[in-house]
């Protein structure tokens, strides 16, 4: 497999008043094509902080930081929300629906920023919600879907505009069990069958058990992956 994510000596630092705060420290991250990786650490650890940077939410202090052959680092802002738009699907724990809009319309507006047709963006919005399994409930407003239906949506409006990378942020967070499993279960279908490249954070053991690869994270640094040989069996192996 080829490289699609590389981060290379990263720093992030946040000032807070006349204080600098280091949040990432020389971090170094290879992330194969098709890979599924679960970034796992305490709250404060800076997982958060490097998912922003992957998706090119937000930029690093110093450092490289490429994904998909682009220097996310060395573009401009516009560069970057242009590439953010057709190349990377965010999903976030607390789904960031418009409540006014119907899922068909949630899942579409990514799209509003490209130049296809009305009938292109719905055809297109309407297969995302096919693949997650909710094209029936296309019509319906967030408030009259259940708390799993309204991240299925979301992975859909990810989706849609067919992008490489996802990076989800404690997608299973707000959801039970079952559904929390249900919604594991479909990123593992897309990671496996559709090929998409997912890094994931998360504070589930039981949810990163999904992954391939379990990164830690503590006080800004990385420290040795889990890799799975079967995603979700108890076939690990500790790599330094």
């Amino acid at each position: 497999m080829s490289e699609l994510i590389r981060c290379a000596n990263v720093c992030k630092d946040y000032v807070r008043g006349a204080e600098s705060i280091r949040v990432l420290r020389n971090v170094d991250l290879s992330v194969e094509d098709g890979a599924f990786v679960a970034l796992m650490g305490p709250s404060g650890s800076g997982k958060t902080t490097l998912l922003n940077l992957i998706g090119g939410l937000d930029s690093p202090t110093s450092g490289e930081i490429e994904v998909d052959g682009l220097r996310l680092d060395a573009v401009s802002a516009r560069c970057l929300a242009r590439w953010r738009a057709g190349s990377v699907g965010f999903v976030f724990q607390f789904y960031n629906l418009m409540p006014v809009l119907t899922a068909e319309r949630n899942v579409e507006l990514p799209l509003l920023l490209t130049g296809l047709s009305r009938s292109e963006r719905r055809r297109n919005a309407a297969l995302a919600l096919d693949i997650v399994g909710l094209v029936d409930r296309g019509r319906h407003k967030p408030g009259e879907l259940s708390g799993g239906q309204q991240q299925r949506v979301a992975i859909a409006r990810a989706l849609v505009s067919d992008p490489r990378l996802l990076v989800c942020d404690e997608p299973t967070g707000d959801l039970d069990r079952e559904t929390a499993d249900e919604i594991l279960a479909l990123l593992q279908t897309l990671n496996r069958d559709l090929g998409k490249t997912i890094v994931m954070v998360t504070h589930d053991p039981r949810a990163a058990d999904h992954a391939v690869v379990t990164l830690h994270m503590d006080k800004g640094k990385l420290v040795a992956p889990v890799h799975r040989a079967d995603a979700g069996s108890e076939d690990a192996r500790s790599v330094a």
